[in-house]
């Protein structure tokens, strides 16, 4: 890794070092169209471009890092073999670069991955790689990918703080300054550990200075934020990893100097709101989404003011979901929109209480959640209700009619941990 002494001359070696990058992958990466959405712009009083990389072969704009860094290396050194860790969508990026170039590779992935993403890693690989599960965060696999590689002598191939990885995922950047045809006033980039982050802004600002490029990292995962708020890379404790593919607890060393160089502000978006997002654009344009591979267009809305009128290009990352997670995807969306509530209703121990807190439903309000057992030793007993509501505004009234009626209730969709212990 070089030493960040002079930020210009490293911002015009990264450059450099894309244009070459996008030459090795001339024919190994697609050239992902950017294109005008209608609905989008409609919506937010502006042109917004949509940078598909959903559509790279492994469905996400990794395998541009992996390959460049594969292939840059000494063919003594990748004839050991080589090992990474990942969270799901780097691994396939280096799962398939092992198989195209005739590598040996041993791929660390939390538990926690979604088996869409593994079986995919397995696909792209072939025989290749080697899987193992280890870990509940991207950051134990880390860990655990890191020994390994020092027992074994084998190179790690980090997926983002490495300067011919961030040089690969920076010929998105080139990509979209070329195919162009009109100034881009703003691109907003999702942020992980900040590779792709990083190759963009660089790129993007030494050859159109007046294009603003606006990070965006999830509430529950603010590495970068919380970085570039204490002026040096920052370790978080915890992280809600339900953006696996942004979801790290550190950023690099070398994209945090990059990011805080060239990217000129970063924004923290709700996970519920990117929930919203990935059945918005499932639901109106056909357009299967990752959380991350979300996250910018659910940027949108905090930058209206910012973006009326002008040319915005949003990144959309990736598309690896994993169907079993849906369930999960559209209660977080409908929490968010404040369509679902739960709630801790106090029963009393008599026949006829349970219709009687029926009356107080809307008429389009619906029980999707009921746990209940009586226990006639005590004077009431409580139980945990879902309501679904069909408007966030039937929320108020509801809860007028729960106090009209005397009923002993707890809304527990703000008080994260009873909510974790109980739903």
């Amino acid at each position: 890794m070089p030493e960040i002494r002079d930020i210009p001359a490293l911002s015009d070696m990264t450059v450099k070092g894309i244009d070459q990058a996008a030459i090795r992958l001339k024919d190994i990466v697609r050239e992902t169209a950017l294109k005008r959405n209608a609905h989008l712009s409609r919506l937010h009083h502006c042109n917004i471009f949509l940078k598909r990389e959903d559509n790279q072969v492994v469905r996400s704009f990794k395998i541009r890092g992996a390959y460049n860094k594969m292939i840059s290396m000494p063919r003594e050194e990748l004839k050991r073999g080589i090992v990474c860790a990942s969270a799901g969508n780097h691994a396939q990026g280096v799962a398939i670069s092992c198989a195209l170039l005739g590598v040996h590779g041993v791929v660390f992935m939390p538990v926690t991955t979604p088996q869409q993403k593994v079986n995919k890693v397995r696909h792209f690989g072939k025989d290749w790689i080697e899987i193992v599960l280890s870990g509940d965060s991207y950051d134990d696999s880390h860990q655990e990918a890191r020994c390994y590689s020092e027992k074994h002598n084998r190179a790690f191939i980090h997926p983002f703080d490495d300067l011919k990885i961030i040089e690969g995922q920076g010929t998105v950047g080139k990509e979209i300054v070329e195919s162009a045809s009109f100034p881009v006033d703003m691109i907003i980039v999702p942020i992980g550990g900040g590779g792709l982050a990083s190759g963009v802004a660089a790129y993007v600002k030494s050859l159109s200075p007046r294009t603003r490029v606006v990070g965006v990292e999830t509430t529950g995962a603010p590495a970068m934020y919380e970085s570039l708020i204490n002026g040096r890379p920052t370790v978080l404790k915890s992280i809600d990893s339900f953006a696996d593919g942004i979801a790290v607890r550190s950023v690099g060393s070398l994209t945090y100097k990059i990011v805080e160089s060239f990217v000129d502000k970063v924004i923290l978006v709700p996970e519920g709101k990117i929930c919203s997002t990935m059945l918005q654009m499932y639901n109106d344009e056909a357009v299967v989404l990752e959380p991350a591979g979300a996250i910018a267009i659910s940027a949108l809305d905090q930058l209206k003011e910012e973006i009326k009128g002008k040319n915005i290009v949003c990144i959309l990352s990736g598309g690896n979901n994993d169907i079993m997670r849906v369930e999960d995807i559209r209660e977080r969306a409908l929490m968010y929109e404040s369509k679902k509530h739960y709630f801790i209703i106090r029963f009393p121990q008599r026949a006829g209480a349970l219709r009687e807190f029926l009356t107080v439903l809307g008429p389009d309000d619906d029980i999707t959640h009921f746990e209940y057992t009586k226990k006639n030793n005590r004077e009431s007993g409580p139980a945990l209700v879902g309501i679904e509501l069909k408007n966030a505004e039937d929320f108020i009234p509801l809860i007028g009619r729960l106090k009209e009626a005397n009923i002993n209730y707890q809304h527990i969709n703000n008080n994260p941990s009873l909510f974790e212990l109980l739903v």
